[in-house]
């Protein structure tokens, strides 16, 4: 089955008409070559790119020598006012402390301990999905938002604040556009960045409702009657070479990109599984098979079980990665394929394309879960699936992830059955994540 993709530009096209495009939809802003290309250079005024798609450059950007491509400030200029100075958008000894007090709430104990939350989520998702036409986009961003509460907080989506915080975000991913001006343009700090007013004020909504939330749980933790969850262990962990611990206001950007990236992500990538199994209905019983012999409240362990589930997800990201592209940039000079790569130069590497690319996978375009169990697979498998980035920098959250969207995705086929809508334009588009151009409208009926 060959899935939905967006149609690729013109070959050569207008500075001014690439940036129109490139600001509405970054996937369908670039040339079809891309998919077979090893490296791919751009110069415009304002800006020196370079998209790399061969796997031993990609590994030694993000692997070998990650403190000489740190994070391009570009990409911050857009995101600055929700995510401030999060482990996201930060570099160097900021953002190394940053992952020493967070990487150990995320590690594979620990994430037992999450379980409970998101299984709860998982169950409640299931009891709220309605029959009929439904935006499943809203229903996965719902589920997810309940998991990031549940796991961080400890409160269910129908909290307050949780709900509002929910609701503002949506306003804020609606408003957003994947780059600011200040993406393209080198302009001066004194230059207003010339944010969305809507954009502005939704991030400054949630970033109060997260402070809230942060200085009632440090308040608790100070009176000792705080829930073991990860809000808590992040608060109290102390970084191992300082001793010292984020405070509140620190907490709140950090709480900013667990949401974006916790729930923004994973609801994205739940969308587009449920899409790929009403598209593909043999795949989807097959599933269902699998999944009729679990307990009705499966534990931890049973998601090892789940090989069919898995590599659905799997397949998913591999062909709608919910960040389909992430920027570097070069701190000193360098030869790419022999190419010269000034200082300054953006260095873009780009899932999507990765883990389409026509020299690396097998039928690249077609959604085929079963490859992942083909010997064919296996050296594009290590060398050009990257969902989650790679190296130091690889996401914290990516083993959460691969809990979390299985868990999901189990139990909502358990119970339903998933049918595309008639004459639906499925087509993606890349806004803060990979998202349906005209929403994903499912048919869902009980099974």
């Amino acid at each position: 089955m060959i899935p939905p993709k967006p149609l690729a530009r013109a070959d050569r096209v207008s500075l001014l008409t690439y940036l129109r495009l490139f600001r509405q939809d970054i996937l369908s802003a670039q040339p079809a070559r891309l998919y077979r290309a090893w490296m791919a250079e751009f110069r415009t005024p304002f800006f020196h790119s370079f998209l790399v798609n061969d796997p031993a450059l990609i590994t030694q950007v993000l692997c070998d020598r990650p403190d000489d491509f740190p994070k391009s400030n570009r990409i911050r200029e857009g995101l600055a006012p929700l995510l401030g100075n999060s482990v996201f958008v930060t570099n160097g000894e900021v953002w190394k402390r940053q992952r020493r007090i967070i990487d150990p709430a995320f590690e594979g104990g620990r994430l037992r301990d999450t379980y409970p939350a998101m299984l709860a989520a998982a169950q409640a998702a299931v009891a709220r999905l309605p029959e009929g036409q439904v935006e499943i986009e809203e229903q996965a961003s719902h589920a997810a938002a309940d998991v990031i509460f549940r796991t961080l907080f400890s409160i269910p989506i129908e909290h307050a604040t949780a709900i509002q915080v929910f609701h503002e975000f949506r306003r804020y991913q609606r408003s957003q556009p994947i780059l600011n001006l200040a993406a393209f343009l080198p302009l001066p700090r004194w230059f207003p960045r010339l944010h969305r007013s809507e954009t502005k004020r939704s991030a400054r909504i949630i970033r109060d409702l997260i402070t809230r939330l942060t200085r009632d749980r440090a308040d608790e933790i100070a009176a000792g009657t705080a829930p073991d969850d990860l809000a808590t262990k992040i608060l109290t962990q102390p970084d191992p070479l300082t001793g010292q611990r984020f405070d509140a206001d620190e907490m709140v950007d950090q709480v900013a990109i667990f949401f974006l990236a916790g729930h923004e992500t994973s609801a994205s990538a739940l969308a587009w599984s449920l899409l790929m199994l009403a598209l593909a209905p043999e795949i989807q019983d097959r599933l269902a098979a699998e999944v009729a012999g679990l307990p009705e409240a499966p534990d931890f362990s049973d998601i090892a079980r789940l090989r069919l589930t898995r590599d659905v997800f799997r397949e998913t990201l591999r062909l709608y990665p919910p960040v389909p592209m992430m920027v570097r940039e070069a701190a000193c000079p360098v030869h790419f394929r022999g190419r010269p790569v000034p200082r300054g130069a953006q260095i873009v590497l780009s899932p999507w394309h990765l883990q389409r690319h026509e020299r690396l996978w097998p039928d690249p375009d077609a959604f085929d879960p079963d490859r992942w169990t083909r010997d064919d697979n296996r050296q594009p498998a290590r060398a050009a699936w990257m969902p989650f980035s790679a190296g130091p920098r690889v996401c914290t959250g990516a083993g959460f992830a691969m809990i979390e969207g299985p868990l999901l995705l189990a139990l909502l086929v358990r119970h339903f059955r998933f049918a595309p809508v008639p004459d639906a334009d499925y087509t993606p588009v890349a806004h803060l994540t990979v998202r349906g151009r005209r929403g994903l409208p499912l048919i869902v009926t009980r099974r």
